[in-house]
């Protein structure tokens, strides 16, 4: 060859170069695969521990209450769809029976009712029963709350003899009011008494208007945020709050040898009934904790707001 020729152009990379660059692709390909394959492992629920409420909180105004709930109303427009709906809680303006509540809702398609006996004098247990059917549901759920009321009220009396309660007259008083009242709740229950006083709904905005304007019908508090009842948090006025949400006067809660009775939580719909614990209805039991007292809620079990108050 002349050796005045041109060196031969190169016509690629050379082999080397070409396993490098084969080995690069891979290993990105395996990040990629990787990364996607993490993207489709489950992620936690991020609503555990985050609890909505809706309601009154204690020590707030009634009538601000009221009016803000009436303002949110009168704004509430629909989602997109045929089948949508908002959860509302709607305050009685009076005790009711499961007939009654029936008869005021108009048909509305009930989530749960709020009840409590109101027993003059008393904090009695505020209770939320599931109810799809009413009255049938209330009813069956007055029944389950009453055979549990029996249970308590047995062990309030199986402690007034216990020899704790011999040797101090003050917590013998205690378990005996709590007996008194316990049986007290379980007979007005079992008869299906005038103890509702709110309910949880779902139904259209202009469904909800026309609710609000019913007779027996205190208040409807539209809850749009709301999507889990089982993180929801209802806490209605009492028919007889009209200035400020606080607990109803109570003659038995005097302070114990251990202490004051426990204030009224709160809870979800993860409690099949319950919504607050029982305050005031007996002395506390072994370990500081009153017989059938089921904190069912964060402010429950750290002394939260007081008869359910959001």
């Amino acid at each position: 060859m002349p050796a005045d020729l041109p060196p031969r152009p190169r016509r690629g990379m050379s082999r080397s170069a070409v396993l490098t660059w084969v080995a690069l692709l891979c290993a990105v390909a395996v990040l990629v695969t990787a990364a996607r394959a993490e993207r489709r492992q489950p992620v936690g629920d991020r609503t555990v521990g985050e609890v909505t409420r809706v309601g009154v909180a204690a020590g707030d105004p009634v009538p601000a209450y009221l009016r803000a709930a009436a303002e949110e109303l009168a704004r509430l427009t629909d989602a997109t769809g045929p089948t949508s709906g908002t959860y509302a809680l709607v305050a009685f303006s009076a005790y009711l029976t499961p007939q009654r509540v029936a008869a005021t809702l108009g048909g509305a398609p009930v989530s749960a009712v709020v009840a409590r006996v109101p027993l003059p004098g008393r904090q009695t247990e505020i209770v939320r029963i599931a109810a799809l059917r009413v009255p049938q549901d209330v009813v069956a759920g007055m029944a389950e709350v009453a055979a549990r009321k029996d249970g308590e009220a047995a062990d309030y009396r199986a402690r007034v003899v216990a020899p704790a309660a011999s040797a101090d007259g003050e917590l013998r008083r205690w378990y005996e009011t709590g007996a008194r009242v316990s049986a007290e709740e379980a007979a007005a229950y079992r008869s299906g008494c005038a103890c509702v006083y709110a309910a949880v709904i779902r139904a259209t905005s202009d469904a909800l208007r026309g609710l609000a304007a019913r007779p027996g019908v205190r208040a409807v508090d539209p809850a749009p945020e709301v999507s889990r009842l089982d993180r929801t948090v209802f806490t209605p006025p009492l028919p007889e709050q009209r200035d400020v949400a606080r607990p109803p006067a109570d003659a038995g809660l005097a302070a114990t040898p251990a202490g004051p009775a426990p204030p009224v939580g709160d809870s979800s719909e993860a409690a099949p009934t319950v919504i607050a614990s029982s305050p005031g209805v007996g002395g506390p039991a072994p370990g500081g904790t009153p017989p059938g007292t089921v904190p069912t809620s964060p402010d429950a079990a750290g002394g939260g707001a007081p008869t359910g108050y959001r």
